[in-house]
Order: C-alpha cells, then structure tokens, then sequence
C-alpha cells in the first residue's frame, strides 16, 4: 500500500516531525547548533538531541526562537514546527489552528484568503481537522465530476457548531456545483465565478464542547475541465489523509505519482508513484502529516 514514511507516536508530535526533518535533510546535530550560533541563538547538543527524542520540547523564549530559524534550514513552512508545540500542555490536548503556519502554507495573498476576504484570519479557528478522506471521481472527458470528503474534526474550544468549506475548481462554470451533505440539509453555496470556487459553512447538528468531534461528509459535484491533479492544503497536522481518484474506463492515466509541498508554488519535497489498479483507482496515504500541501498527479496519454 503506498503511504509516505510513517513517523511515531498517536499523532504528529514536535519530536518525530523535527527528526524526520533531520533525516530528509542529512543534517547533524552539530550542524543544527553551529548554524544557531550564528543567529546567536546558544542551545546544546544535549537539548536538541531531547528535542528529537521527545525527552523534553523548546518551552523558554530563546528555544522558540531557534525553532523559527530552524525551519526554514530543515525546508518546513512557517510555523510548522512551532504548530506542534502545546505551552505546558499534556500529551492529546487540543491546539488551535496556528496563524502562521496557514499563512505559511498558502502563502499571502492566497486564492483562499481571496476568498474568504476577513472571514480568513478566523477560517475554522475553533476546529481541528484529525483525518480527512477525499474521494474524486473523473468522467471519461479527463474531467473531475464529484468530489466527496469525510473529515474528523475536534473542537478547540466550547460553542463551534460548523466546518467552513472552500474549493477551487477545474471549471470556469463554478456557478453550477452542487453541495450535498449526508444526513444533513445542503448549505448554503457562495460561489466566486472570478477564481473558480465555491464556499459552504457546514453545520454539525449541534454545538460542540471543547475536546469532542464531529464527523462531516458531503459531496461536490460540478462540471470541470480537463484535469491533471489533485491536491490538499494542510494547515494542522493531521493523524493521515487519504486521497483516492477513481477514473473513467475509457480515461485511464499512463502514470500517477503522490507528492507532498511544503507549501503552495513550492516543488515536491517528496514524490513517490502510485499504482493504478485493475478497478482503475489509485491512492495516496500520508500519514502524521505536517502542514502543508498533499496530492496525486497524473499524466494522460497522449
């Protein structure tokens, strides 16, 4: 089964994301000190080395600082590492979504907050997203049709009784998607025709107290355009994401690779092929997933 590298624990944690980050990068621990000496930031071999094993997490003001720089060297977005710091919290507790990881995922000026307009800075700022499952269905034109999404979310906090929604799609025609909810009423759809999306606010069925979950599951369905890939933005981290295309009989693919960005406009980090099977599906199972962007990509006969 294709997966990305699993790394340890119940969830993504600071530990297994910085060491993985180590690993990918052939980056020693010295390394790590010597180029925050030269931020004048002093934190020994014996802190980094607990920092990597999950002995102890960056808690004081000059150890935050050396994880802002050490992201950019360890090629994570903003924040993603910081993200996964809770202040004195215990193990499984709830963290709200981090500002400056979305933004380092996509980017300012983004095609979401575009979107969104005001409404971005407080995008889902109650909610926690745990597992996501997309599921995209192609037509025998190469085009996407439907896309359906069970998600898992947790309340960060009391009172949140919706999941904000936003997609963008291969189509000048977003104006004639629609949204179908299971087990619920379709929400209202605010589409912008100009950058090709549409945007729903789902509701839960009731208000949820801090720490409990949700399960949401809807469908998109829309008359697109000729498509190559598909891919997911992710802010939080999440305990894995599945991503599975179905295609046409008659539109099957000659190749299709997962990949994981760093962030939107960045090239893959990590790219691996994903097999076609005999039902004429492929997926993708990231799991622990750190921010940033998720997909699979295909290549159609000419």
């Amino acid at each position: 089964m294709p997966h990305m590298p699993e790394r340890d624990g119940a969830d993504a944690t600071f530990a297994t994301v910085f060491r993985q980050a180590l690993r990918r990068r052939g980056l020693p621990l010295e390394r790590i000190r010597d180029h925050l000496r030269a931020q004048q930031i002093s934190i020994s071999l014996a802190t980094l080395s607990h920092w990597q094993r999950g002995r102890s997490q960056p808690e004081k003001a000059q150890s935050l600082r050396a994880v802002d720089a050490l992201e950019p060297l360890l090629g994570l977005p903003k924040g993603a590492l910081r993200s996964l710091l809770g202040p004195h919290r215990p193990r499984g507790g709830t963290r709200p979504p981090d500002p400056a990881t979305i933004r380092g995922v996509y980017g300012e000026g983004s095609d979401v907050e575009q979107a969104l307009g005001d409404a971005f800075a407080h995008f889902n700022d109650g909610l926690r997203a745990l597992t996501v499952q997309d599921t995209i269905c192609l037509d025998e034109h190469r085009s996407v049709r439907e896309i359906s999404v069970t998600t898992v979310v947790q309340a960060v906090r009391d009172g949140v009784d919706h999941l904000g929604v936003v997609h963008f799609l291969d189509s000048p025609k977003a104006g004639t998607a629609v949204l179908s909810v299971a087990g619920g009423s379709a929400p209202r759809i605010r589409f912008l025709e100009e950058l090709g999306s549409v945007a729903a606010d789902i509701p839960f069925g009731r208000r949820l107290a801090r720490t409990e979950t949700a399960v949401v599951a809807y469908t998109l369905r829309y008359e697109g355009e000729v498509s190559w890939q598909h891919e997911r933005r992710v802010t939080t981290a999440l305990r894995a994401y599945l991503l599975h295309v179905r295609f046409h009989p008659r539109a099957v693919p000659s190749g299709c690779w997962g990949y994981h960005r760093t962030r939107i406009g960045a090239d893959p980090c990590q790219r691996q092929p994903v097999p076609v099977d005999a039902f004429h599906t492929t997926h993708f199972l990231p799991t622990r997933c750190v921010p940033g962007v998720y997909g699979i990509e295909w290549a159609w006969p000419d």
